[in-house]
């Protein structure tokens, strides 16, 4: 459960949780508006609140350690669709990426290259899945990805 909702649900004010737990207002404010992490304060600050609020420490930053989580897991899919590449399309890609680095004049054919031989990685060799190679074209291709 998110931090705000908590203090919604105990039906007790910011100025109220504050004082009762000494921790001061304005750490407080900053922890639900989100200006400060949560994850990011002492244990002593998390036991205060989490002693006001009658609600466990872990309870109080389970979201942001489960966002933090995905986040992690989603960084290590990306990177590894980077490599173990059938090996023209790592080739490709290490052109276009050179290409990309030395401004060639020959991008627009780099380009093209690349796209081929993720479609042809993905469709006729099914070396790549779907995902995979929707990540690459949107990396390198497309830049939807940064």
């Amino acid at each position: 459960m998110r931090i705000q909702e908590i203090v919604s649900e105990s039906g007790m004010s910011m100025y109220r949780i504050a004082k009762k737990s000494q921790i001061p207002y304005a750490t407080l404010n900053d922890i639900c508006s989100g200006k400060a992490r949560i994850e990011k304060c002492s244990a002593e600050t998390l036991y205060k609140l989490s002693k006001v609020l009658r609600v466990p420490m872990e309870s109080l930053i389970e979201d942001v350690m489960r966002q933090n989580q995905k986040q992690a897991e989603q960084k290590a899919i990306e990177r590894s669709y980077e490599y173990g590449l059938p090996s023209y399309l790592q080739h490709d890609l290490d052109a276009y990426k050179k290409g990309l680095k030395e401004h060639s004049t020959l991008l627009d054919c780099l380009w093209g290259e690349l796209y081929g031989s993720i479609n042809v990685a993905q469709i006729n060799d099914g070396a790549i899945t779907p995902e995979h190679a929707d990540y690459l074209r949107k990396k390198y291709l497309f830049g939807g990805l940064s």
